[in-house]
């Protein structure tokens, strides 16, 4: 028998078209902490994250960085990210409504209002600025 391994979430990522906009939705709406900012040949990645939690970070990255898609995926990547299919994050917060309400307040792309889920989740969704699909669940 195998002994266990311990793995953990580390980092995901997250495409964006505006790294200034995506910064400000998760640094000043959201209260993630920045942990890096790179450019490089005029792209930018930027690395944030729960204060609480500095072993987990998104980092925000120009899709066409990927030098192994082609100029017909990236038309693909984009298209799909206008229209809010391309990437998902789910976050979780105790204060879901309160989160809404910032969230609100900052005027973020607004999908669904809290629910109550038929699979016994409450959420709300959010599209980050770069069309990102962002769903927060309550923690109960």
């Amino acid at each position: 028998m195998r002994t266990p391994v311990s793995i953990t979430i580390h980092a995901t990522f997250l495409p964006h078209n505006d790294p200034d906009a995506s910064l400000a939705f998760y640094r000043d709406t959201l209260g993630f902490e920045v942990r890096n900012d790179v450019g490089y040949d005029g792209m930018r990645w930027i690395t944030v994250g729960p204060p609480d939690q500095p072993g987990t970070s998104i980092v925000l990255h120009p899709p066409a960085a990927d030098p192994g898609i082609t100029d017909d995926e990236r038309r693909t990547i984009t298209e799909m990210m206008a229209k809010g299919t391309y990437a998902t994050v789910i976050l979780a917060t105790k204060d879901l409504d309160g989160t809404f309400e910032r969230l609100q307040d900052a005027d973020a792309d607004v999908v669904q209002e809290p629910t109550e889920q038929p699979y016994g989740v409450r959420d709300c969704a959010f599209r980050d600025p770069a069309g990102n699909h962002v769903r927060i669940n309550e923690l109960r």
